[in-house]
């Protein structure tokens, strides 16, 4: 008996004792892990910053270009028949979101959706406009639609999303 409790008074201080370095090792093996982590989330942050940067300045550029107004514009051929002009704005519109489509990895879901969806309600105007048009009208006359439409709209869904874009992207700093 003598033995054992002479085994018991080594076996439970060294216990304790190992018991308490494992606490204060997982302790510290976790505040390094941590500083780790965090260091290694700056240096994402710093990489991938000028491209977040750039993906916000491009869906916004996006978003002007296929404003109905913008492409009007631009993309203006009075002599063109109207589903013709019709035809170039709708190509435009997808060319340049698909250009654009890579920027979804740097900008939210949520804005990103909203890119989306500016880019089809802006094409269901120009369909809505082309609809109106007779066989026999002219680029004008569709551009002159456009505008009419825009302006009963009001506030253009790609004039929203750009508001939102620059909010979400001041957010980052």
């Amino acid at each position: 008996m003598e033995v054992v409790l002479q085994i018991a008074l080594i076996i439970f201080p060294a216990g304790a004792v190992l018991l308490t370095t494992i606490f204060f090792l997982r302790k510290e093996t976790s505040k390094e892990i941590r500083t780790v982590q965090l260091e290694m989330k700056k240096q994402r942050q710093e990489f991938f910053l000028p491209s977040r940067l750039e993906a916000y300045q491009r869906a916004i550029l996006l978003m002007e270009r296929i404003h109905p107004n913008s492409l009007v514009m631009r993309l203006h051929n009075p002599g063109l028949p109207a589903k013709a002009l019709q035809a170039d704005f709708l190509k435009a519109i997808r060319e340049e979101y698909d250009h654009n489509v890579a920027q979804q990895m740097f900008v939210s879901p949520q804005a990103w959706q909203m890119v989306k969806n500016s880019k089809e309600e802006t094409v269901k105007i120009i369909n809505l406009a082309g609809s109106q048009m007779l066989p026999t009208s002219t680029g004008m006359d569709l551009s002159g639609k456009i505008f009419e439409i825009v302006a009963e709209v009001g506030e253009m869904p790609t004039e929203i999303t750009v508001e939102y874009l620059k909010k979400e992207f001041q957010e980052l700093f």
